[in-house]
């Protein structure tokens, strides 16, 4: 076992799920220090918190387009998935999510040195993963009013966690935050528009081998 895989000696026990959704999204200054003392392993990470919340996101996502329905504007009706289709397409998304997640963990940790920090992969892991959890949870503000607008504030705070995160948990350079975050976010973002592309098109594929 390597020096990084090693667990932290004097580290805190983990908290359980909804505590630490809550303070990551409540008091996120106050549970970055928490977080970088844990001795999670990437396995203790997925199993606990990755999996869940990538479930929870495709869930959310499923019944949105497959029993809710989107609103057509100007009164053109509501618009439903079939439900075997937006099955497959949650599972799809749930799987993607899960690689997407290391990616975005992987492109963290590559990025380190660039902004004066120290790679470790398992804290860049826990990094993306922790930072996500604003958008994450904002995909059940979907079923609100204005719905589409708060994501957008849910998922801007997650850059603000994350720019609180980067330098304690990668050890960069304060005064290279900005520039860190907004790199990561740009990545984050290719990753994203070319998984939603993938996802469409298993989508289409699974569809037309029924």
């Amino acid at each position: 076992m390597s020096s990084k895989d090693a667990p932290y000696p004097t580290a805190p026990a983990l908290p359980g799920l909804l505590e630490r959704i809550k303070n990551i999204i409540l008091t996120p200054r106050t549970e970055w220090p928490v977080i970088q003392t844990e001795p999670t392993s990437v396995a203790q990470l997925y199993s606990g918190y990755v999996m869940p919340m990538a479930a929870f996101a495709a869930i959310m996502s499923f019944i949105r387009m497959s029993v809710v329905g989107v609103n057509l504007p100007m009164g053109g009706g509501t618009i439903r998935t079939p439900m075997a289709s937006g099955l497959v397409s949650s599972v799809v998304t749930f799987v993607l999510g899960l690689i997407g997640l290391y990616l975005v963990g992987l492109i963290i940790n590559m990025l380190a040195p660039t902004f004066g920090g120290s790679r470790d992969q398992r804290q860049a892991l826990k990094t993306a993963a922790y930072a996500l959890t604003p958008a994450w949870i904002g995909t059940a503000l979907t079923f609100l009013p204005l719905g589409p607008v708060l994501q957008l504030i849910a998922g801007i705070y997650g850059i603000y966690v994350l720019s609180l995160g980067l330098p304690l948990m990668m050890r960069s350079r304060q005064e290279k935050t900005a520039g860190y975050t907004a790199a990561v976010v740009a990545c984050t973002l290719l990753v994203g528009v070319l998984f939603a592309v993938l996802a469409i098109a298993l989508g289409s594929a699974a569809a037309q081998a029924r």
